[in-house]
């Protein structure tokens, strides 16, 4: 998404050419969650994956706050402890904030919905999450597909993680002790 400042008016140059008015150069609350509900529409996301706007709507969801000097903040909190709070003052940072959260979530449920148990279930999360920020925008899938490589670089894919953890169900039952689990495990189901 390209956005550029035409005669005080912040304009989005994507398909659907949205235009939304500034107010002394700095965007409302309102103006976001209108850009904000848009962008759902077109990867059908559940309102209850949509971030809540100046308020916490739920504990440990995401909430948009702005301060008096534009500046737009992506925060999540949970018993009054703020856990994440990211600043920007450039609107694309923050959509693709908010949309690389509820699409991770959209991913997981579709992985879920369609597990293969020989494969690691971030192959298909990364893959399905790219493709919804796809539809959004043409740079943000590139971005988080980064982001991806990076948990990929400590944690690499285990296509037998899955079959290991049952494998390893089925032995606690029949009593081994959990050091010969993990043997027994690895060995039948090695790490990739």
């Amino acid at each position: 998404m390209e956005l550029q400042i035409l005669n005080g008016t912040l304009i989005f140059n994507s398909r659907s050419q949205q235009t939304l008015q500034l107010k002394n150069d700095r965007l409302s609350l309102d103006e976001i969650k209108k850009k904000v509900d848009e962008l759902a529409l077109k990867i059908n996301a559940p309102d209850n994956l949509l971030p809540g706007y100046g308020q916490l709507k739920y504990e440990a969801h995401p909430y948009i706050e702005m301060d008096n000097r534009g500046l737009m903040y992506f925060v999540i909190s949970e018993r009054g402890e703020v856990n994440e709070r990211k600043k920007t003052d450039q609107l694309d940072d923050l959509l693709y904030w908010i949309f690389a959260d509820v699409t991770f979530s959209m991913a997981c449920d579709f992985e879920l919905k369609n597990r293969i148990e020989d494969k690691d279930s971030r192959r298909l999360i990364f893959e399905k999450q790219e493709e919804l920020l796809g539809i959004l925008s043409n740079t943000w899938p590139q971005i988080e597909n980064k982001e991806h490589k990076n948990i990929l670089k400590n944690n690499p894919f285990d296509d037998l993680a899955g079959v290991r953890a049952t494998y390893c169900g089925e032995l606690r039952k029949k009593g081994y002790s959990e050091s010969e689990i993990t043997k027994l495990a690895y060995d039948r189901y090695p790490a990739n």
